[in-house]
């Protein structure tokens, strides 16, 4: 019986637990930032702990939050989550930075501000992108599992069963298929070899011990 060792995933990733708890905040984040701005007039903007939002920033983030928590279901679409909020929020943050003027070029400068995106926010988005970055990359659990795999029996090729027959066929009769009158000899004794012929006696002096 041999051994094999195999690597699985244990249960339950980190990853997953983080990807789902930012999904809530996500969630929280936008509904209470709906409570702030309403829904009616989207181009109304509030403030959410310094950070700058509008209706459709709110649903933005509303929307991240389900996804997240879908996400979350899975291991490998938990790091998917994690390389999306790094390349999502990356370039939200890189665009906040020509919005508020840190960078003098803003080709996309014919869209205005939709987000409503102010200095704080762009913080938040660089640390946002960071974190996807590290669910992304974040190290699975793993167990080692030790499995028993059984000895197949040996599978015996077409050659060798005919090389078997060929060997039936080609062994020598017996003397006794031969002839049916020759009655096959049984063995004899060691005091059946040692009676005298002439008296049906047993020679004691015949037996070897």
């Amino acid at each position: 019986m041999t051994h094999r060792v195999t690597v699985k995933v244990a249960g339950l990733q980190p990853v997953q637990i983080l990807a789902g708890l930012a999904g809530i905040a996500f969630i929280v984040f936008g509904v209470v930032g709906f409570t702030r701005t309403g829904v009616g007039d989207w181009s109304t903007h509030s403030f959410v702990l310094g950070f700058s939002v509008n209706p459709f920033h709110n649903l933005v983030h509303v929307v991240v939050g389900v996804l997240g928590l879908l996400m979350a279901l899975g291991s490998g679409m938990a790091r998917l989550y994690g390389w999306l909020l790094f390349l999502g929020y990356g370039a939200i943050f890189v665009w906040g930075l020509m919005i508020t003027g840190v960078l003098a070029q803003n080709p996309a400068s014919e869209f205005g501000n939709p987000l409503a995106l102010n200095t704080n926010d762009n913080w938040l988005h660089l640390g946002l992108a960071i974190f996807g970055l590290l669910l992304a990359v974040l190290p699975a659990r793993r167990r080692l599992i030790e499995e028993e795999e059984p000895v197949l029996p040996e599978q015996r090729s077409s050659f060798d069963d005919s090389h078997e027959v060929r060997d039936e066929n080609t062994r020598e009769p017996r003397i006794e298929e031969m002839d049916p009158t020759v009655r096959h000899r049984e063995p004899i004794t060691t005091e059946q070899a040692a009676v005298d012929p002439k008296t049906d006696r047993v020679s004691q002096d015949k037996i070897k011990h």
